[in-house]
């Protein structure tokens, strides 16, 4: 297997990456890393493969394939089995770390057990939060992809009106966006952070299936259409006088871009098109406020003021069940640091890349709001989500 960032022109790009992770160990203290989870191993190595990387704080990454994945290159060794690793990387004068870094939060606890076995050292510590601190920033390669990412995404959105056709299900509206996107390249699968989040290719809330809480910290959960999978589309048809909104899958190249736009169903309240006129105000006004430097927390605080002062406290970032937060990070996965919530106090820093979504729920109407994923600068957001954001009617 030729994992991308191992051919000669994509070095610089593992370097940088490997730098970033580097940085972020010497912050833990950490003299050695392994990472072994599908997500970790496609960031340093651009494809996802059976093994295992190592890190050493002052040397080259080792890449350990089990077959049948197989690397290109002196960096990389074959093994059978874990417990190899210990000898290969002595022979490579490589001793036993002092401070070990493993994903205990990406790897199962036998996993992490067998590998504290196979790789003595002096102490281990959970390497998850400096990896995922590693991946917050993205590199000018990464911007691309997620650029690609929104431009691709926001062609799809452009057809979504012509997937609807009168008395059709939530579900079915879905099946017939799923349908399109992955016509057009979608991979069909949402990375998500974290092992207690299962999600299909997105979600299509409409009406009051919108105030259904789901076991997710959603603002909008939905019913979903059987308990196995409790979250969104609950199979209901969708009726007049009711706002959908769509939240689908921008996942084509291993990155991802998180976009969200609504339409109605006829005529709504004035409330609704009120909420929906807000999120965007709000988007606006962030995309100046929020820059370099900019607490997160202060985004939070700005984005729920401005909702307090348009009088829709009652139904922002949820109804019967809200939500602490207004957006997060994105990019291999949905749900990256930072959480856009209240208590976060860390700075916006640039070229990190966050998705914001102010949404609000109306009792009996539906969700409405828009999502767009942006890039952090020194001058504010720039949004890669770019499509039409206002309430139109299916």
């Amino acid at each position: 297997m030729d994992l991308t960032l191992l051919h000669p022109d994509k070095r610089h790009e593992l370097s940088l990456r490997v730098e970033k992770v580097k940085f972020q160990m010497q912050i833990a203290g950490m003299d050695g890393l392994l990472v072994g989870s599908p997500t970790n191993l496609y960031y340093l190595g651009g494809g996802v493969f059976r093994g295992y990387v190592y890190i050493p704080v002052d040397r080259d990454p080792l890449f350990f394939m089990i077959p049948p994945s197989e690397g290109i290159g002196d960096m990389c060794h074959t093994i059978r089995k874990p417990e190899m690793i210990a000898g290969i990387l002595e022979s490579q004068g490589i001793g036993k770390a002092t401070k070990l870094g493993l994903e205990f939060d990406d790897l199962s606890y036998s996993e992490i057990r067998r590998l504290m076995r196979a790789l003595p050292a002096g102490e281990y510590s959970d390497a998850t939060p400096v990896l995922r601190m590693a991946r917050l920033i993205k590199t000018d390669y990464e911007l691309r992809l997620m650029r690609q990412d929104g431009m691709r995404q926001a062609e799809v959105y452009k057809q979504i009106k012509h997937c609807y056709q009168e008395d059709m299900t939530d579900m079915e509206f879905q099946i017939e966006i799923e349908r399109v996107l992955r016509r057009v390249g979608c991979l069909g699968y949402l990375r998500a952070a974290g092992n207690r989040m299962q999600l299909n290719m997105g979600s299509v809330i409409a009406g009051a299936n919108a105030d259904v809480p789901s076991p997710y910290d959603f603002s909008m959960g939905g019913a979903g259409t059987d308990p196995s999978l409790p979250v969104g589309a609950s199979g209901e048809i969708m009726k007049p006088g009711t706002a959908v909104m769509v939240d689908m899958n921008g996942g084509f190249n291993g990155y991802q871009t998180d976009m969200t736009r609504c339409w109605t169903i006829g005529e709504v309240p004035e409330k609704a098109v009120r909420a929906h006129e807000c999120s965007i105000a709000i988007l606006r006004d962030l995309e100046h406020f929020a820059h370099t430097d900019v607490a997160v927390g202060e985004v939070y605080r700005r984005a729920r003021r401005l909702a307090d002062d348009a009088g829709l406290a009652d139904c922002f970032m949820g109804h019967n069940h809200k939500v602490a937060f207004i957006g997060h990070g994105v990019g291999i996965e949905l749900n990256e640091m930072p959480v856009v919530m209240e208590r976060n106090d860390t700075p916006l820093l640039g070229n990190m890349t966050i998705a914001l979504e102010p949404k609000f729920v109306i009792p009996g109407v539906g969700a409405l709001g828009v999502e767009n994923t942006y890039i952090v600068t020194d001058t504010g957001l720039e949004n890669i989500t770019v499509l039409d954001e206002s309430l139109k009617q299916l």
